[in-house]
């Protein structure tokens, strides 16, 4: 079985930045322990996985992986499978994902790159004194949205690029994704995102962690929009923009491999 495969740099204005994820497209669904497979041998922060979606309520019904274990939600890969998609067919401006846990998902042309609207998922103030002992930070505020994402607020910048957490001890606490984030310097916000017990360390752009935290910083900002800045080593830069129930994240992709998942 011969599968197409492609690797894009998603939230990355050009190769060595942002975050990579393989698109695959299928006829159909393969067995969940397959495509946990595939992702595995990609190891990537995500597979994500597209099927033309046979219910017409979307474009294609949509799936990712990381190399541990199938998310809930992935903006990148969305994001990187809106380019795969759009960057095939110059006549199409949207598509739409149909997700298992996170609705309908919808990725638009804007300018040189584009507009991802995934839904708003606002946290609530939450102690998380085990988290934030694994992180070794000193907290400003903890925040929790319960899909398992951790916002820790920090104070500036600097405490963000300085957290080296106790990757061992974070993964104990569950199947969480930590955040930590605080006011920028040359952007409006900036964080980091932390997955080990996914069997990512560090997430290089994390798509749906932004879906926590706009709603957060939109008020603490007091406005809609905002930019942002992921500072992993890799780095990614994203707008922002609240939209009622929806997060509008712009960004821009870079297809850096195509080719054939061989598959026996």
């Amino acid at each position: 079985m011969r599968i197409p495969f492609a690797q894009i740099d998603a939230f990355a204005g050009q190769v060595f930045q942002g975050n990579p994820a393989a698109v695959m497209p299928l006829a159909a669904w393969l067995d969940d322990a397959v495509l946990q497979r595939i992702a595995e041998e990609n190891n990537l922060s995500e597979t994500a996985f597209i099927v033309p979606d046979a219910r017409g309520e979307s474009d294609f019904e949509l799936r990712w992986f990381t190399p541990g274990a199938e998310i809930a939600l992935c903006g990148h890969a969305t994001l990187a499978s809106g380019h795969f998609v759009l960057a095939s067919d110059s006549m199409i401006d949207r598509v739409r994902f149909r997700t298992r846990q996170a609705g309908i998902l919808e990725v638009a042309r804007d300018g040189d790159g584009y507009a991802l609207a995934l839904p708003a998922w606002a946290p609530v103030a939450k102690d998380m004194a085990d988290i934030v002992a694994a992180l070794g930070v000193t907290p400003v505020e903890t925040l929790w949205y319960d899909k398992g994402y951790a916002l820790v607020i920090l104070e500036n910048e600097a405490a963000v690029r300085a957290v080296a957490p106790d990757l061992r001890a974070l993964a104990a606490t569950g199947p969480i994704v930590a955040i930590v984030s605080a006011p920028g310097v040359a952007t409006d916000i900036v964080s980091r995102v932390f997955t080990p017990a996914f069997a990512i360390d560090e997430d290089p752009v994390t798509g749906s962690a932004h879906a926590v935290m706009v709603p957060y910083w939109a008020q603490r900002l007091g406005r809609d929009s905002f930019t942002a800045f992921q500072a992993s080593r890799r780095g990614g830069h994203l707008t922002c923009r609240l939209d009622r129930d929806r997060v509008i994240l712009g960004g821009r992709c870079t297809t850096v491999i195509e080719g054939t998942f061989f598959l026996d």
